[in-house]
């Protein structure tokens, strides 16, 4: 059933993706150029009313299938070789990945919230990407739709739901990959998705990247909206 955003049902909750030091200047293994300056917009964002505030990571294994440290020669270049990985649960089903460096190993350092993040806000952490053998950009699912518990530490869509919560409101890192995956897959679960366009940045953020990911996000209902707009606004009144 769709999540109901009229007046009298307005329950937002606010996903911050992945602000992460790998993914964050000056010496994240994956740095997103500007990753690291929209951190004040996100902590203002943290402290409005929003009925739930949740913060998700990538939390991956050593061997995790994404690296290209983890396939063999010639076909191991980070931001350059495409592989084929397999649905651990279903291998007739297949997904093409792009290869990246190694980041955020789960338990180091550069798997930890950056502090310029004021983590006392988050209600819920949520860690992803933990299963070896499959690519998981969404806070939701893997790229072949499974919620597998191997993949992730909770399942975010039962948070929200179990919450009441109608809306979400979206931002972190990459605009172009995990917040826009996890915006779609926010609206597959029936809630009304905002994503705030000053606190996301994009690992491109020209026209073949953000811009591919807003004109996706915006076809499947997704709305790209000021910090400064009325929806913000609205999650001030709640006080």
């Amino acid at each position: 059933m769709a999540a109901s955003t009229s007046r009298v049902s307005f329950k937002p909750a606010l996903l911050v993706v992945d602000m992460q030091e790998d993914f964050c200047p000056p010496s994240g293994s994956l740095a997103v150029e500007g990753g690291r300056d929209i951190a004040q917009t996100i902590n203002s964002l943290l402290s409005l009313p929003f009925t739930l505030k949740i913060a998700t990571k990538d939390a991956h294994p050593q061997n995790h299938v994404s690296f290209a440290t983890s396939h063999s020669p010639p076909n191991n270049k980070a931001f350059e070789s495409v592989v084929k990985i397999f649905d651990p649960l279903d291998r007739t089903r297949s997904y093409n990945i792009p290869l990246w460096p190694a980041h955020c190993v789960q338990e180091t350092n550069g798997s930890d919230i950056i502090p310029d993040i004021d983590v006392s806000k988050f209600d819920e952490v949520v860690e992803k990407g933990k299963d070896s053998r499959s690519e998981m950009f969404s806070g939701f699912a893997d790229v072949f739709g499974s919620k597998s518990s191997e993949a992730a530490s909770q399942d975010l869509a039962g948070l929200l739901h179990r919450a009441g919560i109608t809306t979400i409101f979206t931002v972190g890192l990459a605009g172009d990959y995990c917040v826009k995956c996890t915006a779609l897959d926010a609206k597959k679960e029936g809630f009304e998705v905002y994503v705030v366009q000053e606190a996301v940045r994009s690992v491109n953020s020209g026209e073949n990247g953000w811009g591919v990911a807003t004109k996706e996000m915006e076809k499947a209902g997704i709305k790209i909206i000021s910090v400064k707009g009325p929806e913000v606004e609205r999650v001030k009144r709640l006080k």
